[in-house]
């Protein structure tokens, strides 16, 4: 594994992939995929919001982009006269070129990516966390940290994090009392003083 990618994720550079996955029934079919393994269109549907017609339509869409595949048939339960989908990785990282098109699929992806992740914390706020364990509750924590830094330094540390973060993400085996935990990063620049 690349040390550049330590979590596996693929990165997108292809400006119509990016605005590909910028559809919210595409992004939020990715992140099932991704959190919960293969699935079938009729699975996705109801999680995405959309039919199960649509949603495999959707659901070739970003196989063309390389984003999903077909499921293995050793990875699927069951009945496989059904076209089962996974996604091709773990994450994604947006990886935008110098083009203006390139720079527009990026942000247009990116407000989408914001989107879902306001929708994850409501969602987390208003269900999950009255629902949680309290030692859960007590595990679980945010920030919002005003840090000074150079462009290299913002890589440097996003790459620290990712190598943080590896070994949980990676590991093969994971703890019985393990459970899913969404980690949400944002590196925004302010405005301000800078040269």
């Amino acid at each position: 594994m690349s040390l550049t990618n330590p979590l596996g994720d693929l990165p997108i550079t292809d400006p119509q992939a990016m605005r590909a996955l910028a559809h919210p029934v595409r992004l939020a079919a990715l992140s099932f995929l991704q959190r919960n393994g293969p699935a079938t269109a009729t699975r996705l549907a109801p999680e995405v919001g959309a039919t199960p017609s649509v949603t495999s339509w959707h659901l070739r869409h970003l196989a063309s982009f390389g984003l999903v595949a077909d499921a293995d048939p050793d990875e699927v339960p069951g009945d496989r006269r059904q076209r089962w989908w996974k996604a091709v990785a773990r994450g994604f990282r947006i990886e935008a070129g110098d083009s203006p098109e390139s720079r527009a699929a990026a942000e247009v992806l990116g407000l989408q990516m914001i989107n879902a992740a306001r929708d994850q914390v409501d969602e987390w706020v208003d269900h999950t966390a009255a629902a949680l364990p309290l030692e859960w509750r007590r595990a679980a924590s945010m920030s919002n940290t005003l840090v000074r830094l150079t462009p290299d330094e913002v890589r440097a540390l996003d790459q620290q994090i990712n190598q943080l973060l590896s070994p949980y993400v990676m590991r093969a085996v994971r703890p019985a009392d393990a459970a899913p935990v969404r980690v949400l990063r944002h590196f925004l620049p302010e405005p301000g003083d800078q040269p």
